[in-house]
C-alpha cells in the first residue's frame, strides 16, 4: 500500500451544499434563509459591536475619565546605592556603562538617578537628569555630574 492509496471510508465525506443555485439544485429561492426579515437579505444581521440598542463599548470609551500626555517623557530611575554596587572608583557612569552593567536595557534609554542609599565611590555621572539629593551625595564621594 502506498500514500496515494489512501482514502477516506466511504460516507465519511459530504460535499458541501450549494445554495441558491436555483430550485433543481435542492437549495433555490430563499436558499435556507426563510422568507423575509431582517436575517433574509443581505448584509443583513446586527453587525459586530451590536449590544442589543445599548450604547457600544467602543462608544463608550472615550467617555471614560484620564488624559494621555503625547509629550511625555519617561525616564529609568536608577538610585545611587544601585551605582554603589555595580561600579569602581573613578569609573565613568552613562548609557553604555549602565547597560553594560545589566542595570538598563538599551543604551538609548533616557535616565535619572535618584538619591536612594549611600555612595562611597568618585564616579563621572552622564545622564538625562540627576535628583538634587543624589547630585549632593555624588559630589559629596569626591564624584561629578555632567
Amino acid at each position: 500500500m502506498q500514500l496515494h492509496d489512501l482514502k477516506p471510508n466511504k460516507g465519511a465525506k459530504k460535499a458541501r451544499k450549494r445554495v441558491g443555485r436555483g430550485n433543481s439544485a435542492g437549495g433555490g429561492t430563499t436558499a435556507g434563509r426563510g422568507t423575509k426579515g431582517q436575517l433574509s437579505r443581505s448584509g443583513g444581521g446586527k453587525g459586530a459591536g451590536f449590544e442589543g440598542g445599548q450604547n457600544p463599548l467602543a462608544m463608550r470609551l472615550p467617555k471614560l475619565p484620564g488624559f494621555r500626555n503625547p509629550s511625555r517623557v519617561e525616564y529609568a530611575p536608577v538610585n545611587v546605592s544601585r551605582l554603589n554596587e555595580k561600579f569602581n572608583d573613578g569609573d565613568v557612569v552613562d548609557g553604555e556603562s549602565l547597560t553594560a552593567a545589566g542595570i538598563i536595557k538599551k543604551p538609548t534609554v533616557l535616565v535619572k538617578v535618584l538619591g536612594d542609599g549611600d555612595l562611597e565611590k568618585a564616579l563621572t555621572v552622564k545622564v538625562a537628569k540627576v535628583s538634587k539629593t543624589a547630585q549632593q551625595k555624588i559630589e559629596a564621594a569626591g564624584g561629578k555630574v555632567e
